[in-house]
């Protein structure tokens, strides 16, 4: 993301002029870098600049702020002005060692129950990982931004999402497992929970891009800072190499099947959710195959993001169904939108569920605070039969379709006119607010500690 911002003059800056806001101080630490405009002849080098560092090695914000006097003046740009990254393109991962590749291959052949455990860093190389997997046979559990780096739909290999909210299975097989490839993930808390538990029985293989993330929070056996595509293209041309040399015999059909045992055990259709809880719902029940068909905010966790990434999304892919699942707290953080959804007439469909409450707090609450509530109900308190606010009335106002569900045997056909109605379409569906989402390995937790059954219903 390249961030564009607007500034004092310059014989402004340093004054505490209306308005101003020293934005590349304040955006220094959470920035890859930042510019501060004070040549106009210096914005196409810059720009140019810019989006290269954004979307080179990891990925991640740039910001341009531009002086008001610069953006009044008058200039012919030069786009074959050189870019100077001399030092930053120096820094940048080298291709990956053949030999820790090779390495990586006889530890896979010497495994005889090794895992994937992909990430939002997979997603450029979801056609290389799917050669991967097609030639080791090794089971794919995802984090939440990895989901959709491959196909969900493959029963066979896909454990789906791992961590606190993730399937059983996915979680029982990285504790049981004997090798762990971890590829373009930075084990974050939300899916190592107690890190000395994670992964415990495995040997660790860390490929990622970016050097800060390996050794952070879990040491690895092996580690590659590269190109993801690049090392998944090493390590199958290697494994294709040895296979057709019949250097390498590999079969995990016994490990998979244990693991099919873990899944009818806890099968995705019976597991009970809520509502913050909506994400959740998307993350377990529905399979994405493609990268990027899944958007949301997952190591940050921004309330509201859904409609405002819906919009984007809409605009970018005028050809494709966008739907945005949301809560009713996150959805209120950014309501206003529906005014540009319908100004701009974007076909977005927005299926809201809605339990009058921060769902995912209230379930903690529940769990671990003995139901102490802290302003987490979202209605109206004089009257909690009262459907409030109206978010019926929130659409009418923008001249948006909507409709409510409260019965669960009216669901299917109120899904279906949503998606059959031309343009933007609101559906308000009531959900109980003493669901909880499972399952659940509580924070800071290990496997052994997941949580299965049980809701809001239930004095803990």
């Amino acid at each position: 993301m390249v961030a564009i911002t607007g500034q004092v003059p310059r014989r402004m800056i340093g004054t505490d002029a209306f308005q101003e806001t020293p934005i590349v101080e304040v955006t220094r630490s959470i920035t890859k870098h930042n510019y501060l405009v004070l040549d106009v002849d210096d914005i196409p080098r810059i720009v140019k600049e810019a989006f290269f560092i954004a979307r080179s090695g990891r990925p991640g914000p740039v910001l341009i702020d531009v002086p008001k006097d610069i953006q009044q003046q008058m200039v012919v740009p030069n786009w074959n002005q050189p870019m100077r990254l001399s030092g930053y393109l120096s820094r940048l991962p080298k291709p990956p060692c053949q030999m820790l590749l090779e390495q990586i291959v006889r530890l896979v052949s010497e495994s005889k129950k090794p895992v994937l455990y992909v990430g939002g860093g997979c997603l450029n190389s979801s056609e290389e990982l799917r050669k991967f997997v097609e030639l080791t046979g090794i089971p794919v559990a995802s984090t939440l931004m990895g989901l959709g780096s491959y196909p969900g739909l493959d029963e066979d290999f896909a454990l789906q999402m791992l961590g606190m909210h993730g399937t059983v299975y996915a979680n029982y097989s990285v504790d049981k497992s004997d090798l762990l490839l971890a590829f373009g993930v930075r084990f974050d808390d939300r899916v190592t929970g107690k890190l000395e538990a994670f992964a415990s029985r495995a040997k660790i293989v860390h490929i990622d891009i970016d050097s800060a993330e390996i050794g952070k929070n879990k040491q690895p056996h092996v580690s590659i800072c590269a190109d993801i595509k690049l090392a998944l293209e090493g390590l199958n041309s290697i494994l294709e190499d040895k296979v057709h040399r019949g250097g390498v015999s590999l079969d995990f059909s016994a490990w998979r099947d244990e693991l099919k045992e873990q899944r009818i055990k806890h099968p995705l259709s019976f597991q009970t959710t809520g509502v913050g809880q909506h994400q959740m719902w998307a993350a377990q029940f529905y399979k994405y195959n493609r990268p990027r068909q899944w958007l949301t905010s997952a190591g940050l966790g921004a309330m509201g993001f859904g409609l405002p990434a819906a919009i984007g999304a809409a605009v970018a892919r005028p050809d494709a169904l966008v739907v945005d699942i949301d809560g009713d707290g996150s959805f209120m953080m950014n309501v206003q939108e529906l005014a540009t959804i319908r100004v701009e007439n974007l076909p977005i469909k927005i299926m809201l569920l809605n339990n009058q409450h921060l769902g995912m707090v209230v379930q903690w609450e529940d769990r671990f605070y003995k139901a102490n509530r802290a302003h987490t109900h979202l209605g109206n308190p004089s009257d909690e039969s009262q459907i409030f606010p109206n978010m019926l009335k929130f659409a009418e106002a923008c001249n948006i379709p909507a409709a409510r569900v409260t019965r669960k045997e009216d669901l299917r056909a109120a899904l279906q006119k949503m998606l059959d109605t031309p343009g933007p379409y609101l559906l308000d569906v009531i959900v109980p607010h003493q669901e909880h989402v499972l399952p659940m390995i509580p924070s800071g937790g290990a496997f052994k500690d997941v949580i299965t059954e049980g809701d809001g219903r239930t004095k803990y």
